[in-house]
């Protein structure tokens, strides 16, 4: 009940913010002018409304479709309606804290306990994975957490409406995607804040979709208003089961995407001209991705002339492809394979336990050192990429570049790579910060930029975020790796280093060597002085 005490208050916080953007909201929509509403009339009759996400009609699974991912699904799906059976079901409730409440949720221990009983499951682990592996496909999510899994506490969980169920066989695109997060950043709500790397798509969105960007945000804006005139509660449900759908559809990095390897596609494959369905029911731009050469006949008319000449159209842009024969290919694949293969524990042994078949932690510890080993330093001249990796690397190299007086490139360079780490809402300053020190006027740090990359800098910062100096920093990336890092392995810094590492014995004993030299001569000199002072006295 602890986590319970800790989700009231931010409901607390988030009803108190939906009554104040509703206030806002009304008195705006009065001194909208006539000519906005009727754009808004027009966006709305474009974009399909969200339908109501409750009722169990609205799963469209075909009963005649013998995939193995529909066998799958049914039969996940029987155990999710028994899951919220009214009668022998896990009990669905409200829990009401003193200014708000949760609708709608269960806890973690009742579907792992429901599981046991009515599976005949005896271990608990193994029924919170098969809970985890039924929340990975989005049949269940937790209204607090991104990761789709199952715990066995009182996290809670709401169940997910079948008209978002996987069996509907959505397949989103990435402007569904770039609408939904675009709608996240209107709602001024603390449970539907973008996470950071929900920001960095949003961005990358943003510039791969620049030219439709003006629609993208007028569909947003257009599902906004619709759904605030809906009841909080039911707003509340359908918010969190539409994030726990791209959840499924766009994980957080670093855990399995359930819908990448899906052998439905392969069978869509025989049918090109099938449609794809859009979450938010957008038709999608006329553009012909398969080739008319392999359009199946049964579905084709009678060809024409223009039909012929897009086909020479397509034939001449496949000559002009750019192709590499498969001997070079084979033979960049051998030197790389052969290049790496040291530096493989599973091919190479090693001298210490390999830490991905043991407990041992040795082998990393020995690569994060700060005294790097031959096989590190060696690894440097691969790339300027591997010598920026290793933290002794990145160390040297800018110890060297400050030796030429060109420190301020690596130090531009690291400082657009902390940039894009860096929370939300510090990025903006950050920014601004980074500008000041290497580009502004008369900068203490003043880097060499063209003039192309320095304009696209400047007016990215118009809106600063996390990849405003993408052009500035690849610019420099390049310029550092023709130019510095060439000399960087040609310099007395780089080979004495390796020098060291190839012959270590030698080292120590020109060492022992020149420290007896300076002994023996301190002692004659030492003598002779003893021997002048007794024939003076």
């Amino acid at each position: 009940m602890a986590e319970a005490q800790q989700q009231q208050p931010e409901e607390e916080e988030e009803e108190e913010e939906e009554e104040e953007e509703e206030q806002q909201q009304s008195s705006a929509e009065v001194t909208e002018t006539d000519e906005g509403s009727e754009e808004l009339k027009e966006s709305v009759h474009t974009a399909t409304t969200r339908p109501l996400l409750s009722t169990r009609s609205m799963s469209i699974v075909d009963p005649d479709d013998d995939s193995p991912n529909m066998i799958v699904y049914r039969k996940i799906e029987d155990v999710v309606t028994l899951i919220q059976d009214e009668t022998e079901g896990v009990p669905i409730r409200t829990v009401k804290s003193f200014m708000s409440k949760i609708p709608s949720v269960v806890t973690g221990t009742d579907i792992v306990q429901w599981l046991m009983k009515n599976l005949s499951i005896e271990d608990p682990a193994e029924a919170m994975h098969v809970g985890s592996l039924i929340a990975a496909q989005g049949y269940f999510f937790p209204i607090s957490d991104h990761v789709l899994s199952l715990k066995d506490d009182g996290t809670f969980y709401r169940f997910q409406a079948p008209y978002f169920w996987p069996s509907n066989r959505w397949e989103p695109e990435n402007t569904d995607y770039a609408i939904y997060l675009c709608k996240r950043t209107m709602q001024n709500k603390t449970r539907l804040e973008l996470a950071d790397y929900e920001a960095e798509n949003l961005a990358r969105l943003q510039r791969a979709f620049a030219r439709k960007w003006e629609f993208i945000y007028m569909q947003a804006e257009a599902q906004v208003k619709i759904d605030r005139k809906k009841d909080k509660t039911e707003r509340k449900i359908l918010d969190s089961q539409e994030r726990a759908f791209w959840d499924v559809h766009r994980p957080v990095p670093g855990c399995v995407n359930t819908t990448e390897m899906d052998i439905r596609k392969c069978r869509r494959m025989k049918n090109p001209h099938r449609v794809k369905k859009s979450v938010y029911g957008l038709a999608e731009e006329s553009t012909q991705s398969q080739s008319p050469v392999h359009t199946p006949l049964q579905l084709c008319r009678k060809g024409t002339k223009e039909d012929v000449k897009k086909e020479i159209l397509f034939l001449n842009t496949q000559l002009d492809r750019h192709c590499m024969k498969m001997s070079k290919v084979s033979e960049s694949l051998i030197s790389y394979t052969e290049q790496y293969m040291d530096y493989d524990p599973f091919v190479t042994g090693q001298e210490l336990p390999n830490p991905w078949t043991s407990d041992d932690p040795s082998f990393w510890d020995l690569e994060a050192s700060k005294d790097p080993s031959l096989q590190r330093v060696k690894k440097w001249g691969f790339s300027l990429e591997e010598a920026l990796k290793d933290s002794a690397g990145q160390e040297l190299f800018l110890k060297f570049l400050e030796s030429e007086f060109s420190s301020e490139n690596l130090r531009f360079w690291l400082a657009v790579q902390g940039l894009k780490r860096m929370p939300q809402q510090e990025v903006a300053q950050r920014a601004q910060d980074i500008w000041a020190e290497f580009l502004a006027e008369g900068a203490p740090s003043s880097i060499n930029l063209d003039s192309h990359s320095y304009e696209r800098t400047n007016q990215n910062l118009k809106d600063p975020g996390r990849y405003s100096y993408e052009d500035a920093q690849d610019h420099i990336y390049k310029l550092m790796k023709s130019d510095s890092y060439a000399r960087f392995l040609r310099s007395n810094v780089y080979q004495d280093l390796l020098k060291k590492k190839v012959n270590p014995d030698t080292e120590q004993g020109r060492r022992t060597s020149l420290e007896k030299f300076t002994r023996s001569v301190g002692k004659s000199l030492a003598s002779k002085r003893l021997t002048g002072l007794m024939q003076s006295s």
